[in-house]
């Protein structure tokens, strides 16, 4: 699927989802659970626990997660704990986002993403159709090299 690069809000986007975009603003965890339940997106920093929307998964359609730094990797956990939970709806990778992480970004279970600098389309295309065999099982259900040839 290829991505779609548009501008909302003079912020890039990177979307590899078929569905319309969620144009809702994302409300803060601990305002999703203090009331704002009718909220539809959810803001993770990377200080939250992912854990807490699991029972509310079904409802939501957006879920964002910051990247304060790109070195800080708590984002891939919450986006792998939200996927192996159940959840089908927009997985958005927020902030410091480098177009090396896209391609991890991905296996973790994120579709769609909001980096703060613009990411050169020649690089995003160059860095996800570099390799096409993974080793590692991961929550976008790509089967591993050594599990193919072992069956």
């Amino acid at each position: 699927m290829d991505a779609d690069q548009t501008s909302i809000g003079g912020e890039p986007r990177l979307r590899f989802r078929d569905d319309a975009a969620p144009d809702e603003p994302a409300v803060t965890l601990d305002a999703f659970l203090d009331g704002q339940a009718d909220a539809i997106a959810v803001r993770l920093e990377s200080s939250d626990d992912a854990r807490a929307l699991v029972p509310h998964l079904a409802r939501l359609r957006l879920v964002e997660v910051s990247f304060p730094l790109f070195r800080d990797g708590r984002g891939y956990s919450a986006a792998r704990i939200l996927r192996e939970a159940g959840y089908t709806g927009e997985l958005r990778a927020a902030g410091d986002v480098l177009v090396d992480q896209i391609v991890f970004m991905r296996r973790c279970g994120f579709d769609s993403f909001a980096p703060e600098t613009a990411i050169d389309a020649a690089a995003l295309d160059r860095a996800l159709t570099r390799y096409h065999a993974v080793y590692q099982p991961a929550a976008d259900g790509v089967v591993p090299v050594w599990q193919r040839r072992l069956g």
